[in-house]
C-alpha cells in the first residue's frame, strides 16, 4: 500500500514534466465517460478517489471468499459429477473407437464386392454378346430341314417365295464375310446350301417359263396376266438376279422374246383391220388449181364423191382433236356398222393403243424387273410393223388437211406421256412428227403448183359466180388456219401466205378472160365475198388473211359501183366530173341551161327504172344476197351524191329556174334507197 502510495507521489512529481500538450482532446474525448465527469464534477482528488477505490475492492474479495466457503459442498459434488460424466464419455468413446473399426472393415467388404459384381457383370455381357452372335451365326447358317423340304418339292407359292428369301439371306451370310468363310461349320453347310441354291434357281426357271408361255396364247389379257400373276413372283427375279445371273438373263431373254412376238402379232392384226376401214380422201390429182373435169370425178365411186369436200374442207374432222382420249376404235364393232374413217381417226386410235400398251408395259418392266431397258428391245418389233403400215400410207397419201391433223395428234399425244410421266415413247413420236411435216410440206407445194401453174384457159368458165378453185383455196386456207391457232407455227402462216399470193394471180388471170370490165370486177367480188364469208365461219382465226381480202372486196366494190352508174348515169357522172375538175383548177367556165337541161329531163324521165335495173343486175350477179344488197345501197348512196351536185350547179345557173319542175327532189330519191333498203 505504501509502495503504492510513493509511486504514485512519484508519478505526481513527475508529471510536472510531463508536457500538457494534447490534454484538452483527450478530455473532450473521455467527455462523454459518466465515471471521470462524476471525478471532474465534485473535484474529489485522484488519490482520495483511488483508496476509496481499493477498499471497496478489498470488501468485495472478503464477501466472495465467504461466499465460496458457503458453497463448498456444492463445489465437491458439482466436481463428483464431472469426473462421473468423464468417465461416462470415455467409455462411449472406446465404443465409438470400435464401431468406426467395424465400419471400415464393412466398407472395404463392399468395395470388394461392388468390384465383383462389376467383373461378374463385364463377363455376362460378355457372354451375352457371345452368345447373340453365335446364335445369329447358328440361325444364318444352319440349314432348316423344313427349308429344304420346301425348296426340293415345295410347289412355288408364297410359302415357296419366303423360303426363297431365307435362303438368299443364308447365302449373302455364307459370301459376304470373311470371317465365315474359315469356319468349320461352313465346310459342313456349304454344299448344301449350294444344292438348294441349285434347285431353287431350275424349279423357279421352269416356273418363270410355264408362266411367260401363258402370255402366248390367244386372247389372253395381258396386262391382267401380268398384274395379277406375274407381279406377285416379282421376288423370283430378284433371287435369279442375285443368285442365278445366267439364269436370269435367259428368263428376261425369254420374257423379251415373248412379249415382242405378242405385241407385234396384236399390232399387225389390229392395222390389218383398220386397213379396212379406211375411207380415202384425197388422190394426187385432188389439187386446188386442177381442173374439176381433168380428176375424172365422174368415174369415181360415190362413196369418193360424197368425201371429195373432204379433201380441202376441215368440216367435222376437227372433232378427233376432242376424242384425243377417247379409247381406241374396235374394229368388229366398226366392221359390223361398215363404218370407214379418215385415215387420222385411224392414226390416232392407232396410236391412243400404242401409248396404252407401252405405258403399261414400260411400268410393269421398271417393277417387275427394275430396268426399263428391257421395253426398248420388247417395242423393236412393234415399232416395225407400226413403221411398215406408217410408211406405206405416207407415201400414197395426199390429204394435207389430214396430215396435219395427226401432226396436232401426235402433239396431244406427246402432252398425255408427259403428264403421266412416261418418257418410253418419246424418240418414236418425235419420228413420226419427223416423218409428217415433210409429207405435209410436199403436198402443199403441190397445191401452190398447182395454182402457180394452172391452166387458165382450161381452168375458166364464162360465169361471174364463184370460182371452184376459189371455194377451195379458202376451205383450205381456212382449215389450216384453224389448226394453227392454238400452235403459232410461223413457217406454216409463210407457206399460206405463199398461197394466198399464188391464187390472187390465178384470180386475176380468170377475171381478165372476161371481155367487159364490169363482169371481170363482178367475178372479183363474188371470189372474194366467198372467201371472207369462209374464214369467218372458221372463226376469229381469219386474222390478217382475211382483213386482207375484206381490203380487196372493198376496192373491187367501189370499181363496180362506179361502172353501174356509168352504165346507167354517164352523162351526169361525166358533168358533174367535169365541173368538179374546173372548180378545182380554177378554170371554171359558166354552164347554160342548155348544158344541164337534157341531163336533168333525161334523169327525171327513167331514174326508177335505172335504180330498178340496177336492183335486178345487182340481185343477177352476185351469189351473196346481203353482199348485192350492201353494193347497191352503196351504188344509190353514190348516185344521190351525183345527183345532189348536179341539183347544185343547176342553181348557180341563170334562168334554170324553170328546170326546178323537173329536178328530182332528195327526198324522192332518198324514199327509193329506203325503200330498197327494206327490201335488204
Amino acid at each position: 500500500m505504501m509502495g503504492r502510495e510513493h509511486a504514485w507521489e512519484r508519478g505526481a512529481a513527475s508529471s510536472d514534466d510531463v508536457s500538457l500538450e494534447g490534454l484538452q482532446e483527450e478530455l473532450e474525448e473521455c467527455k462523454d465517460d459518466d465515471e471521470i465527469a462524476n471525478i471532474l464534477s465534485r473535484g474529489t482528488k485522484l488519490r482520495e478517489h483511488t483508496k476509496g477505490v481499493e477498499n471497496n475492492v478489498r470488501q468485495v474479495e472478503l464477501d466472495s471468499i465467504q461466499d465460496y466457503i458457503k458453497e463448498s459442498d456444492n463445489l465437491v459434488l458439482l466436481h463428483d459429477q464431472i469426473r462421473d460424466c468423464d468417465n461416462i464419455l470415455s467409455q462411449m468413446e472406446t465404443l465409438l473407437s470400435g464401431f468406426q473399426a467395424e465400419i471400415g472393415s464393412i466398407s472395404s467388404d463392399i468395395k470388394s464386392l461392388q468390384e465383383k459384381s462389376m467383373d461378374m457383370g463385364l463377363k455376362l455381357k460378355n457372354r451375352k454378346t457371345a452368345e447373340s452372335k453365335l446364335s445369329k451365326f447358328v440361325e444364318d447358317i444352319i440349314v432348316p430341314p423344313r427349308m429344304v423340304d420346301v425348296i426340293v418339292d415345295g410347289e412355288v407359292n408364297d410359302e415357296y417365295l419366303r423360303t426363297l428369301e431365307i435362303l438368299s439371306k443364308k447365302l449373302k451370310f455364307v459370301e459376304e464375310d470373311s470371317m465365315i468363310k474359315v469356319s468349320k461349320a461352313l465346310k459342313d453347310v456349304q454344299p448344301e446350301l449350294e444344292r438348294l441354291r441349285q434347285k431353287a434357281v431350275s424349279k423357279v426357271f421352269d416356273f418363270m417359263v410355264q408362266k411367260l408361255y401363258a402370255l402366248r396364247k390367244p386372247k389372253t389379257n395381258i396386262q391382267i396376266l401380268q398384274q395379277n400373276v406375274l407381279l406377285k413372283y416379282k421376288y423370283v427375279i430378284i433371287f435369279l438376279k442375285e443368285h442365278g445371273k445366267d439364269i436370269y438373263t435367259e428368263v428376261r431373254a425369254a420374257y423379251i422374246d415373248t412379249m415382242n412376238k405378242v405385241l407385234s402379232a396384236h399390232f399387225r392384226v389390229y392395222i390389218q383391220a383398220m386397213e379396212k376401214m379406211q375411207l380415202d380422201i384425197a388422190s394426187s390429182t385432188d389439187l386446188i388449181g386442177v381442173e374439176t373435169r381433168s380428176t375424172g370425178i365422174f368415174l369415181r365411186a360415190r362413196e369418193t364423191i360424197k368425201n371429195r369436200s373432204s379433201v380441202f374442207a376441215l368440216g367435222g374432222r376437227i372433232n378427233i382433236l376432242k376424242e384425243i382420249d377417247q379409247p381406241a376404235l374396235i374394229p368388229h364393232i366398226a366392221e359390223a356398222n361398215s363404218q370407214k374413217y379418215p385415215y387420222e381417226v385411224l392414226f390416232r386410235s392407232l396410236h391412243k393403243l400404242l401409248i396404252d400398251t407401252a405405258t403399261s408395259e414400260y411400268l410393269f418392266c421398271d417393277d417387275f424387273f427394275g430396268e426399263d431397258s428391257i421395253f426398248y428391245e420388247i417395242f423393236a418389233g412393234p415399232f416395225a410393223v407400226i413403221d411398215e403400215h406408217f410408211n406405206a400410207v405416207l407415201s400414197n397419201c395426199y390429204d394435207a388437211i389430214g396430215i396435219m391433223l395427226m401432226i396436232r395428234i401426235v402433239h396431244q399425244h406427246k402432252l398425255i406421256m408427259f403428264r403421266r410421266r412416261i418418257p418410253c415413247l418419246d424418240s418414236y413420236l418425235d419420228k413420226v412428227n419427223i416423218s409428217l411435216w415433210p409429207r405435209f410440206k410436199m403436198i402443199f407445194d403441190l397445191h401452190l403448183n398447182s395454182l402457180r401453174y394452172a391452166n387458165g384457159k382450161t381452168l375458166w368458165e364464162d360465169d361471174v359466180h364463184p370460182h371452184y378453185v376459189m371455194r377451195r383455196y379458202a376451205e383450205f386456207t381456212a382449215s389450216l388456219v384453224h389448226l394453227n391457232v392454238e400452235y403459232g407455227d410461223g413457217q406454216l402462216d409463210l407457206n399460206l401466205e405463199r398461197l394466198r399470193m399464188a391464187v390472187e394471180d390465178l384470180l386475176v388471170k380468170l377475171a381478165k378472160m372476161f371481155a367487159k370490165p364490169k363482169l371481170q370486177t363482178i367475178f372479183l367480188i363474188n371470189n372474194y365475198d366467198m372467201t371472207i364469208s369462209i374464214l369467218k365461219e372458221a372463226g376469229a382465226e381469219g386474222g390478217k388473211m382475211q382483213m386482207h381480202f375484206e381490203d380487196l372486196l372493198k376496192s373491187n366494190i367501189a370499181v363496180y359501183v362506179e361502172e353501174l352508174l356509168q352504165e346507167h348515169f354517164g352523162e351526169l357522172i361525166k358533168f358533174v366530173k367535169t365541173r368538179a375538175y374546173e372548180e378545182s383548177s380554177s378554170s371554171m367556165e359558166k354552164s347554160s341551161v342548155s348544158d344541164v337541161e337534157p341531163l336533168v329531163k333525161d334523169f327525171a324521165s327513167r331514174w326508177k327504172n335505172a335504180i330498178e335495173l340496177m336492183h335486178r343486175d345487182v340481185i343477177t350477179s352476185f351469189s351473196n344476197f346481203l353482199c348485192g344488197m350492201e353494193i347497191l345501197k352503196a351504188a344509190l348512196t353514190q348516185l344521190l351524191l351525183y345527183y345532189t351536185r348536179l341539183s347544185e350547179n343547176v342553181k348557180k345557173i341563170t334562168g334554170a329556174s324553170a328546170l326546178n319542175k323537173d329536178l328530182v327532189s332528195i327526198s324522192s330519191i332518198l324514199y327509193e334507197i329506203k325503200k330498197y333498203s327494206r327490201t335488204f
